[in-house]
């Protein structure tokens, strides 16, 4: 007999600084085991912040999207962890995240129109950044949430609506103008 599918979600937490844009987490996204029916994905978010020590510094939280993965239905959210200084003065096992990365690892698996896509961890963190972009762009709350140095590293990650790659053809994906929000 087949289980039920279940919902878990993670979080990727960034955080910037005049420096550049930092994955506190390190290597990865925190991800949590199944969300308990009591409960909810938020919640569930919540509480992995705050098990790795950084609810008190969340200045924005924001779902970004989903994906089956291994029986279970992951919800993405990206946290943006408050400036400082120098991100690793307070995280030190931060990891870089620049908007080359993905020219580094390549371009996503291309899958026909009617499959499922099969995103890498790198497509999903780049696209909470392109959305959190879109964000700066479109939501004054958002935008209010995001420090000086996040206005100035956001840039570079111009938002691409989803699945529209020519990968056949070389070609990039469509994106919104780049255009300067104060």
């Amino acid at each position: 007999m087949s289980k039920q599918t279940e919902v878990v979600v993670e979080v990727w937490p960034v955080s910037a600084d005049p420096v550049g844009l930092w994955l506190v987490s390190g290597e990865d996204a925190w991800r949590s085991d199944a969300v308990m029916q009591d409960s909810d994905p938020h919640t569930a978010v919540t509480d992995l912040l705050a098990a790795n020590n950084t609810h008190l510094d969340v200045k924005l939280l924001h779902s970004t999207s989903w994906r089956a993965d291994e029986g279970a239905v992951v919800l993405t959210y990206v946290a943006v962890i408050g400036c400082s200084e120098f991100a690793r003065d307070d995280w030190p096992n931060a990891k870089p995240i620049s908007p080359a990365l993905p020219d580094v690892v390549g371009k996503p698996i291309s899958v026909e129109a009617t499959e499922a896509p099969i995103p890498r961890y790198i497509d999903v963190l780049m696209h909470g950044l392109r959305h959190l972009q879109f964000l700066l762009q479109t939501d004054s709350t958002a935008r209010a949430a995001l420090c000086d140095s996040w206005r100035a590293h956001l840039e570079a990650f111009r938002p691409a609506l989803a699945g529209m790659y020519d990968y056949e053809h070389g070609e990039e994906p469509i994106t919104l103008p780049n255009k300067r929000i104060s």
